[in-house]
């Protein structure tokens, strides 16, 4: 079913939209979900609160792009469960090494603030869009999806040394924009 048709049926209060959905983005959205969570069950979890986050968004809001949305939603649900779970603990799973790697980055902004995450957040989709395609799609995979550094390498037939080495100067460059910007770390 095609994404307009999907979301005039959330309009229309036509709980035919949750099974729409699940059918077309459930894979999608269960991908994301355990790249953070490595959690079957709170994986899963994620995915039907995600539904439900649709369901209450829709209307007054009426996305664009779907899948992005339903993406950004269970990215969002996902990594508030990691965080509540990862509380008191510090573990050496992959969500961790995305944290660690990005905190030179933009970690350090004192108190989170909506405002201070708006900015951030505008300021790297700019720095996104001004670098090349395959660092912008490397560093996507790596801290949207948190994709391993060996599942991006697979992914694009390339090796871990030029992912890691790749991300680096991603990060290092994001850095120095950011700065430039006066958003300092």
């Amino acid at each position: 079913m095609e994404d307009e048709k999907i979301i005039e049926l959330y309009w229309k209060r036509d709980e035919e939209a949750l099974k729409q959905t699940n059918l077309k983005y459930g894979p999608f959205c269960y991908y994301i979900a355990n790249n953070i969570l490595k959690n079957e069950e709170d994986s899963k979890e994620c995915v039907n609160d995600t539904w439900f986050k649709a369901w209450l968004a829709m209307p007054p809001k009426r996305p664009e792009f779907l899948q992005a949305f339903l993406g950004k939603i269970t990215r969002n649900l996902s990594l508030d469960r990691y965080r509540k779970s990862h509380a008191r603990k510090r573990g050496g799973n992959e969500m961790e090494a995305v944290y660690e790697e990005l905190e030179e980055c933009i970690a350090g902004q004192g108190e989170d603030t909506q405002t201070d995450a708006i900015v951030i957040s505008d300021a790297v989709s700019v720095f996104l869009k001004g670098i090349p395609h395959d660092a912008r799609i490397i560093f996507v995979r790596r801290y949207w999806f948190a994709d391993s550094i060996s599942q991006i390498a697979q992914r694009y037939g390339m090796s871990e040394s030029k992912i890691k080495s790749t991300l680096m100067r991603s990060r290092n460059k994001l850095k120095a924009y950011l700065e430039k910007e006066g958003i300092f770390v």
